[in-house]
């Protein structure tokens, strides 16, 4: 086995399933970690590891809806690109909110399991991607990408901004000025603030979040610059080579456990050429040389051992762990534990996977070999177990009665953008289980899966065990690359018509995929 101080040591993905662009922070013997969400509720995740190997998932800084104000947000927009820091013992976390009312705010927390204060909001900072970073006096400057998201001109770029903020009233204290544009490369964003020695470094992500993206780093002698960028910059980029993760970029750098430096930064494993889990969180070490940081290519090391999972919806508790997501409300507003009947219910208020605000509760898929498993009575509905990209990208499993008495019609469907696609089965039985698989099976030259990807199955149970797989799918078409470029798989219950009940929700991911 490799020495702990390593990059193969490392397991990677770090933090597995949809958890792009990581920030972390090491406090008294423990690393934590906040990611990306987007449209999702709960948002910012926050993990917790004491060896930088194990992580636990222990809350979410946004709990409540107005902290974010996610109600009209698009899906891909929302919550971006958070950074995590620790100063005078709070945890902050400052954010931008992309299309909604809040725009750039900093929550602060005494413990970063929660709960978190619902943020001050600072007005002035029109970009994303923010960091927070203080001086020696203490003073604090927010530096962050010149993306304009509210001007005449949107979506034009200014390069790397920072300006001096007062926290505590969110006022900006000066006009932004401009630290540093990148190496030319498109898209210069996800900075990063660090004092070492008798420099000051900013770190970035360039070349966009795509094939093309990469991490740089400039210097200089305080923390409002002149900076100067390193000789062999980009010090990460993985397009153009066979690494096995690719999209590498928006690095955060901390001290590891024995005492060297590491990043945390997001990247893409692919199933073949397709990337069906989208950005996760990965690491990797760092040396100095010249002073200057140099990045080791990113390994893939996945962990070894399965994961399985297993949510009675009959308990009180059936969604108090962190993982639970809905979109753009809290899995509470959307589903209810009725004890006493035995069952978690969704009612469709606003529909099905395909609408803009789904009546939908789901999980991470964080493996490439996976199964989702969920008990369905549709009885007073129609609903079922879906993946989900956004609302234009789905998969779906859908039970509803039948006319015939103890029969159920159970309607695999596929959307990608404008085309659907269904197959229909009738099963025996007043409950079912309904199943959806993605595995990377081996393919020769002429099948799908020659040209990479993975395959989702959608099967279901009855009764007496006898299962029926209504379709098998192409999941190039639910991948980073044919969906959506920001988030990644979400898989879980939704309620389309009607009231739908769910016990027993399952996950399996299959060790070292």
């Amino acid at each position: 086995m490799a020495p702990p101080n390593e990059p193969t040591a490392l397991p990677n993905p770090l933090i597995p399933g949809f958890n792009p662009d990581p920030s972390c922070v090491l406090v008294d013997g423990t690393y934590y970690a906040v990611t990306s969400s987007f449209e999702y509720l709960p948002a910012l995740p926050v993990y917790r590891s004491t060896d930088f190997v194990t992580w636990e998932h222990i809350g979410n800084v946004a709990t409540r809806p107005e902290q974010v104000g996610l109600g009209a947000t698009p899906s891909g927009a929302g919550v971006w690109a958070p950074t995590l820091r620790h100063h005078d013992g709070r945890f902050h976390v400052i954010v931008n909110i992309t299309a909604g009312p809040r725009g750039c705010v900093v929550f602060t927390a005494p413990d970063p399991a929660g709960p978190w204060d619902d943020g001050v909001r600072i007005d002035g900072i029109d970009g994303i991607d923010p960091d927070l970073a203080w001086d020696d006096s203490g003073t604090a400057y927010v530096t962050y990408s010149g993306l304009r998201m509210s001007d005449t001109e949107p979506w034009s770029h200014d390069g790397i901004l920072q300006a001096r903020v007062d926290l505590a009233t969110g006022q900006v204290l000066e006009q932004p000025r401009l630290l540093w544009s990148g190496t030319g490369l498109v898209a210069p964003e996800g900075p990063h603030l660090y004092r070492r020695g008798d420099h000051w470094y900013l770190l970035i992500a360039e070349g966009g979040t795509e094939f093309g993206h990469a991490v740089s780093v400039a210097r200089g002698p305080s923390i409002k610059g002149p900076f100067e960028g390193a000789p062999g910059n980009p010090l990460l980029r993985a397009v153009g080579t066979d690494a096995p993760v690719q999209r590498t970029g928006h690095a955060d750098l901390v001290r590891g456990p024995d005492g060297r430096d590491l990043v945390v930064l997001l990247g893409t494993r692919t199933a073949g050429a397709f990337a069906p889990l989208g950005r996760e969180t990965f690491a990797t070490t760092v040396e100095w040389s010249d002073g200057w940081p140099q990045l080791s290519p990113v390994p893939l090391h996945p962990r070894p051992e399965p994961v399985d999972e297993h949510f009675d919806l009959a308990e009180a508790g059936a969604l108090a762990d962190p993982g639970w997501l809905a979109v753009g409300r809290t899995p509470g507003e959307v589903a209810t534990v009725d004890v006493a009947a035995g069952h978690l219910t969704i009612r469709a208020d606003a529909g099905g996977l395909d609408v803009f605000r789904p009546d939908f509760v789901g999980r991470r898929q964080r493996h490439l070999e996976s199964r989702f498993e969920v008990r369905i009575d549709p009885r007073d509905g129609r609903g079922g177990l879906g993946l989900r990209y956004d609302e234009r990208f789905t998969v779906a499993l859908i039970a509803e009665k039948s006319s015939q008495a103890g029969v159920v019609r159970v309607t695999a469907r596929a959307t990608m953008s404008t085309i659907t696609q269904s197959w229909s089965a009738e099963v025996s039985g007043d409950t079912l289980v309904l199943r959806i698989e993605t595995d990377v099976p081996p393919g020769p030259v002429g099948t799908p899966w020659s040209a990479g990807g993975d395959r989702i199955r959608l099967t279901v149970v009855d009764d007496t065990g006898l299962q029926t797989q209504l379709a098998e799918l192409d999941g190039r078409y639910w991948s980073v690359e044919t969906a959506v470029p920001f988030t990644g798989r979400v898989t879980g219950m939704f309620a389309e018509a009607g009231t739908v009940h769910f016990t027993d929700f399952r996950y399996h991911g299959t060790g070292g995929s």
